[in-house]
């Protein structure tokens, strides 16, 4: 658990395994108004057979927030001068919603770096004319009234009924909650506004090379199963997983069956 200045930003990341240069290395890129801690069922899962590298985009989690540098082609170089920092030559790759959007891009443009590309809830397309003025308002009252008092209309755009609605579940819930609350007001806009206003590289996914997983929860509004199923189609070779009673955050509602689906494709990638 660390600070590393890199791009112009001071990052914090995780390394499961600092000193172990003999392990295959996963690195987790979380999702919009998340962190480190989206992954924390995955790390656990898998660090015994790999190096697991989780991080904070900057703006979120305990990363700087800077003035600038939140278009996804800046929290590109961010994440490849964070691997070239920890001397990461070969990595799988996991990437959910604004990580995904990353994921691909390093995929197209630095193919080398990766063993593996898993894709979780997230689009090769730009923002959808539909839900980019609904976006855009949500930014505007966190601008104005900060990110708790929203937290509550965000939560059905990241989770899906099956978490909310499960009373047994209620505990787990309220403390995602919180950690919507803990955003940063600043920092948070300018990420969101970064996502808002994303270039697409669906055109650009058919030079993808790169073994592909694409998953997606059948709960998911945000990024929907037409989403998922678009970039598979157009990524050769690659393959697709739903996931069950999982909405935008499957990693958090249904870490089994996306530890499951990823453990099968690495092995098939082994």
């Amino acid at each position: 658990m660390t600070h590393i200045q890199i791009n112009g930003a001071e990052i914090y990341y995780e390394d499961s395994a600092p000193d172990d240069t003999q392990k295959p290395v996963m690195v987790f890129a979380h999702g919009l108004l998340w962190s480190t801690r989206m992954y924390d069922m995955q790390v656990a899962h898998f660090q015994d057979d790999f190096r697991c590298i989780v991080f904070d985009f900057r703006g979120q989690g305990q990363s700087q927030i800077t003035k600038d540098g939140y278009d996804m082609d800046t929290l590109t170089e961010d994440t490849i001068e964070l691997l070239n920092a920890l001397n990461i030559v070969k990595c799988h790759f996991v990437g959910l919603s604004m990580g995904g959007f990353v994921a691909q891009r390093i995929a197209i443009k630095h193919p080398k770096l990766l063993l593996s590309l898993i894709l979780l809830e997230t689009s090769a397309d730009p923002e959808d004319s539909k839900t980019a003025p609904q976006y855009r308002k949500l930014l505007t009252a966190i601008r104005w009234l900060g990110m708790k008092r929203v937290s509550k209309k965000v939560m059905p755009i990241m989770f899906g009924n099956s978490f909310l609605e499960d009373k047994s579940r209620k505990a787990e819930c309220k403390a995602w909650l919180a950690q919507l609350q803990k955003n940063h007001k600043v920092g948070v806009t300018k990420a969101t506004e970064g996502v808002i206003e994303r270039k697409g590289v669906y055109k650009q996914l058919g030079d993808i090379t790169t073994p592909t997983l694409v998953i997606v929860g059948d709960e998911d509004v945000a990024t929907p199963y037409s989403k998922a199923e678009r970039m598979h189609f157009a990524i050769k070779g690659s393959k697709l997983a739903m996931i069950k009673g999982a909405g935008h955050t499957a990693t958090v509602e249904e870490p089994e069956q996306v530890n499951t689906v990823i453990s099968k494709f690495l092995e098939c990638c082994a």
